[in-house]
């Protein structure tokens, strides 16, 4: 079967960033609902799509096919007292941006009264690379498709 959209593709992917260190091993195979339902990278989707089993390839990923480039408006200061106890560089926070889109920001600093934030993933900006094998796909079951992800073995449980 050739992956397309609505299918549930199973595989194993080792990451690496530009500098060649180990973002995720590989070790554990991963199952995602593929066609734009945002369950794996814009780029990964596009390597994939008419592939079939037993697939091998290694992408190296664009910001722009990845987590997207950085955008600095993201980057703000709120003052300490406005959060709560234990606030710690690290610790991410849920909020909304500008546009009421709900944004999950990570400390960056704490400097004084001031908390900086950065509501970027932490891999934006950055070209990453996937060693990834297809280790099997399916058609997804109506279920999946209407929760937007695969479900079983390898992917999300309820």
């Amino acid at each position: 079967m050739k992956i397309a959209k609505d299918t549930i593709v199973t595989l194993t992917f080792r990451a690496t960033d530009a500098r060649g260190k180990v973002l995720e091993d590989g070790k554990e195979p991963r199952a995602y609902l593929h066609g734009g339902h945002g369950n794996t990278l814009p780029g990964i989707e596009k390597a994939l799509e008419g592939q079939e089993k037993g697939h091998a390839a290694t992408l190296v990923l664009p910001p722009a096919d990845a987590f997207g480039e950085r955008d600095e408006s993201l980057v703000t200061t709120i003052a300490k007292k406005d959060f709560p106890p234990g606030v710690k560089v690290g610790g991410q926070l849920e909020g909304h941006d500008d546009q009421g889109r709900h944004q999950v920001f990570t400390v960056t600093k704490i400097k004084g009264d001031t908390v900086h934030l950065d509501g970027n993933h932490p891999l934006a900006g950055q070209t990453l690379t996937f060693s990834l094998k297809v280790i099997d796909v399916q058609p997804a079951s109506a279920e999946e498709i209407a929760h937007g992800h695969a479900h079983g073995a390898h992917g999300h449980h309820h």
